[in-house]
């Protein structure tokens, strides 16, 4: 316990480090993976090809990869921003991936018939997508969101090796401080289960108030 009440600043610190990266890099995520998810869907060739490329690099590429080209890369291009910047772009640029993936699934949820529904009406491809069958899809697509953003809470430990402050990067400080590595991270995990229970209850009430009446 002590680990914790006496460098309780120093967590504190880690736990909003982390918290930022979350919240920042899942919108970003949440805004690109809804995009590229239409793209995907588009009836422009060369938008489904951009969006299939997209989907494909991403997630077939490691993390920790995806934070060297973005940390170490970028710079060398002339575009110096801070750390946590990239990590946010890093992050969120790996996990609208699986957000486009999710959306994509709920897209084809929705029957065919809302769609050609529309388009008798003389609504846009964009219109259509974006008044009438995304809302569909939405109630559908919650859970897995959830549980993509809940996976970018934790992928966001990668950060702490680039020298981006967060949760888990408080254990060098501790360590070289002699305090039990043991509870140096058991702090650590309960500080990783406020975040990720937080959204688990977030999705959980956005579910049942958007979810498909039973």
């Amino acid at each position: 316990m002590n680990v914790l009440t006496q460098n309780f600043s120093l967590y504190g610190k880690g736990l909003w480090g982390t918290v930022q990266l979350t919240l920042l890099a899942g919108a970003l995520a949440l805004a690109v993976g809804v995009l590229i998810a239409g793209f995907r869907v588009s009836p422009v060739k060369a938008l489904r090809v951009f969006g299939t490329a997209w989907v494909t690099v991403l997630r077939n590429t490691p993390l920790t990869l995806l934070f060297f080209a973005v940390l170490l890369g970028l710079p060398r291009f002339g575009v110096v921003l801070p750390f946590m910047v990239f990590a946010v772009l890093a992050l969120g640029a790996y996990t609208s991936a699986f957000v486009c993936e999710a959306v994509r699934a709920g897209i084809n949820t929705v029957p065919l018939g809302q769609g050609e529904a529309a388009r008798s009406l003389g609504m846009s491809f964009t219109q259509t997508l974006s008044l009438v069958v995304l809302p569909q899809a939405a109630r559908s697509v919650i859970p897995p969101i959830g549980s993509t953003l809940i996976a970018l809470a934790k992928n966001s430990a990668i950060a702490g090796s680039f020298s981006v402050d967060e949760l888990l990067g408080t254990y060098k400080p501790l360590n070289e401080l002699g305090y039990s590595i043991v509870w140096t991270f058991v702090w650590i995990a309960v500080g990783y289960l406020i975040v990720t229970l937080s959204l688990a209850g977030v999705f959980a009430l956005l579910e049942r108030k958007l979810g498909v009446a039973r």
